[in-house]
Order: C-alpha cells, then structure tokens, then sequence
C-alpha cells in the first residue's frame, strides 16, 4: 500500500520540525520550560468502621477514577491519628466515621484547617454508637455498670462521650480505658472488661458470634442531645483547607465522587454493604446485618441539624477539652 504524503501533512510536519528546532534554540538561551502540572495524589485517612462505607464504595466502584482522580486510602487504628496525621500533612481528608470532634481538636490547634463536606448523623434508629456487654451478663441498664470496667474506643471524643453517658446515665465509679475498637468483643469475651462504648460493626460481630450482647444503642443521642432520635454527627468527612485553595478544581470533583457514594448507600443499601468487606472486621455475608449510619453533604444541613451539631460540640467546651466554643459552621465546606 503507498501513502501519500499531501501538502497540508508535508507543511503539518514542517512546522512541527521547526517549532521543535526553536524549542531547542529557546532552550538554549535559557528560556523558562513550562512543565504540565500533575494531578495530585489525594490520601483520605479512614477508621475501619461501619460509617466509612460511602468512601469504600466510591472506591470499590470507581466512581474517583471516573472522575480522574488519583485517591489513596489509608487505614488508621483511631479518629485522633487521622486527624494528625492531616496537621502532618500526611493526609489531604478524611472519610466518613472521623470523629467530628476529633477534628475540632484539630481545627482549634490549627485554625482554618478542616473543611467537613459530609457528616454520617446517626440515632436509635441509625445505629452505630452502642453500649455492649458479654452475652451472659445479668446488666440490663447503663446504671448498672456502676463500679465496672469499661472499654471506650481511643481518642478524646470517645473516651469523653463514654464518661459523659455514664455519667448521665446513672453510672458512678466507673474505670474508663481506651481500647482499639477492633479489641472490642475479644475484650469482652475474655472477661478484661465489663461493657464497652463502641461503635458498628463490633456489636454486630459480637452478637453475630455469640459473645455479646447490645446493652443500648443511639446513647448519643439519648444522653447527649437529649433525643434518642436526633442526629448525632459523631463522624465526618473532611478536606483539608490547603488542599481545597490550592487544587479547587479536584476538590469539587472529589466531593461530587463522594456524594455518589453517599448516594448509593441511600438508594441501593443492599448493593453498597458488600463494600465493608476489607475495609471493615466484617466479612461476607455477615455484612448484609449492619445497621448503616445516614449521611448529610455540606449542602443538605438544615438549621436544626447545625443546631444538634453544635450541641455536640459544646459539651466538649463545657467539659473544659475545648478551651473556647467552637462554631461548627466555620469549620463547613462552602462548595
């Protein structure tokens, strides 16, 4: 077969040529090269827990790499060492499930850092925070853990909320420690504690397998806010304030790819459990049993919602771990 070379193809690569030849000469008397800019590498901090699922699903299902995205996820063992490791600069955010508070800690020690996109509320009726003891225990009330052992998850936000619940609750002389979450039930079987504050899938697992036993669940909620059925935003998912200034063009695309997840969790639950397996202790079937959190984007909160949000956060300030109140909407991604 002959190709033929036209005109317009002969002059095409001419010009091609000589602009290569004036590159070379541009260069050669020092002119600045322009470089493409890469596109950044996005590294989201995630506590293995239940409220993390619509970050894994937007995951698993791609819809970052739709979106030309280079997203890293990365496991840590608690809220407080993703919330550090983003004042590090070794994360760009976080997932869902990063407690809201911890993120306070960090926002008051480096004002104007963290941007909450989306916060997974949750209640007596989405469950994820609970009050767990061993199967066999003849406690049937918060109260009567009175003088007991108690296990909380690590960080400030946990082990402040377990105190206060009990506190309120009714509970006196309670020794309070701080355990990995994925510690839980094994703790419990073991007899190394009494009860736990924790939060899914370990009462799952934990009734699942036969060691333990949901004493109450939504305590938050109940205790905190003074409505089993108000939302409790205990978790969020956040930007980091540099990030989203210096790369806003994939920050909105990374927030657009997120609330696709947020929205499969909402319309085809079923579909976006399978998406704990992994991430989560839970596996295979034992996913479909886990109650799932709600979520809210940054462009879905009412007035009453900010208002339970607030109420969360002022007990930390009440509690003296805050050392001035803390507006929530300041720390809120504005889109």
């Amino acid at each position: 077969m002959t190709i033929r070379k036209t005109p317009t193809a002969t002059l095409s690569r001419r010009t091609l040529l000589q602009t290569g030849a004036g590159a070379a000469a541009l260069a050669m008397l020092g002119a600045p090269k322009v470089h493409a800019q890469a596109a950044p590498k996005i590294r989201i901090g995630y506590w293995p827990i239940a409220a993390g699922l619509p970050f894994y699903a937007a995951v698993e299902k791609g819809f970052f790499k739709e979106a030309g995205l280079d997203v890293e996820a990365i496991k840590f063992a608690g809220a407080q060492q993703i919330m550090e490791a983003m004042l590090a600069g070794r994360c760009d955010g976080s997932s869902n499930g990063t407690g809201s508070a911890n993120l306070a800690v960090g926002e008051i020690a480096a004002p104007g850092t963290f941007k909450i996109f989306a916060a997974n509320p949750s209640n007596a009726k989405n469950v994820l925070d609970q009050f767990l003891v061993p199967a066999a225990s003849p406690v049937k009330t918060i109260a009567e853990l009175s003088g007991k052992r108690i296990a909380s998850g690590p960080g400030i936000q946990n082990v402040t909320l377990a105190k206060t619940v009990l506190e309120r609750a009714g509970a006196k002389n309670v020794s309070v420690i701080e355990l990995p979450i994925g510690q839980h039930v094994a703790a419990l079987a073991a007899g190394q504690v009494d009860g736990v504050y924790t939060l899914e899938p370990t009462g799952t697992i934990g009734r699942l397998n036969g060691t333990t036993r949901m004493l109450e669940a939504g305590v938050i909620a109940k205790y905190i806010l003074g409505d089993p059925l108000a939302p409790w935003f205990g978790g969020s998912a956040s930007l980091k304030s540099e990030f989203v200034q210096k790369h806003p063009v994939e920050a909105k695309k990374f927030v657009t790819a997120y609330a696709k997840g947020i929205a499969l969790v909402r319309s085809n639950p079923a579909e976006a459990r399978q998406y704990l397996k992994g991430y989560t202790a839970i596996e295979g079937q034992l996913t479909s049993e886990v109650p799932l959190a709600a979520y809210t984007l940054y462009n879905e909160f009412t007035p009453k919602d900010i208002a339970h949000f607030q109420k969360f956060f002022d007990l930390f300030s009440d509690k003296g771990i805050f050392p001035s109140r803390l507006m929530v909407d300041t720390m809120l991604y504005k889109g």
